[in-house]
């Protein structure tokens, strides 16, 4: 039997979801089963299940910070992850941390919300996001409530999000995939939009 070829390192930072369904332990079994090995930096532990976000327990940023250096002095990343960054400070920790890595895709899931409603990110922490990481991001990859906050526009039609994927553009990332599941009506679409084209899935 041959060996499974290993398809590529991905450090992950993100939040840690007790229930398992979302944060880093959903990324940790996305990479794993599409055959990439996951390293993580945790930013935040969160009390949740099925029904919601009952706690929320942050990280020290300095700590999180140790964790992003040493998974890159040593394992090393082939990409980049991040999740739930929940505030400015770890912003700004975790893009300091991320300074030498340029040559590194970043992939940027702008956390939010949770699917219950809880906050996942401080208000102030929106420009912060849009300031510091969206610049460095290879590909962001909002829902439409995600996109809302980050164009300031309500996204309720498909030709909405057509329009909010150029304002997320403007906002410096390579790449955007707009994903519509909050879409109302049962026309569902996602739209990914970089330096290929523009591509859209219907379901």
């Amino acid at each position: 039997m041959q060996p499974t070829l290993m398809r590529g390192r991905v450090l992950i930072i993100a939040g840690s979801d007790s229930g398992g369904g979302a944060g880093i332990q959903a990324d940790i079994k996305t990479v794993t089963a599409l055959g990439g090995y996951a390293a993580t930096a945790v930013t935040a532990v969160t009390v949740q299940n099925t029904k919601g976000v009952t706690g929320i327990h942050a990280i020290p940023p300095g700590t999180i910070s140790a964790q992003i250096l040493s998974v890159l002095q040593d394992i090393g990343a082939d990409t980049i992850k991040t999740g739930m960054l929940a505030s400015v400070v770890v912003i700004e920790a975790v893009m300091s941390a991320l300074a030498h890595t340029h040559t590194i895709p970043l992939i940027v899931d702008p956390v939010m919300v949770a699917k219950g409603g809880a906050s996942l990110l401080d208000t102030d922490a929106v420009a912060a996001l849009k300031r510091l990481v969206l610049p460095r991001a290879t590909l962001i990859t909002p829902n439409l409530p995600e996109a809302e906050a980050l164009t300031g526009h309500t996204i309720a039609t498909p030709q909405a999000m057509r329009e909010a994927v150029k304002h997320l553009l403007d906002l410096g990332p390579g790449a955007v995939l707009l994903k519509g599941g909050h879409l109302p009506g049962d026309d569902i679409i996602d739209i990914y939009a970089g330096p290929e084209g523009t591509q859209e899935w219907h379901a």
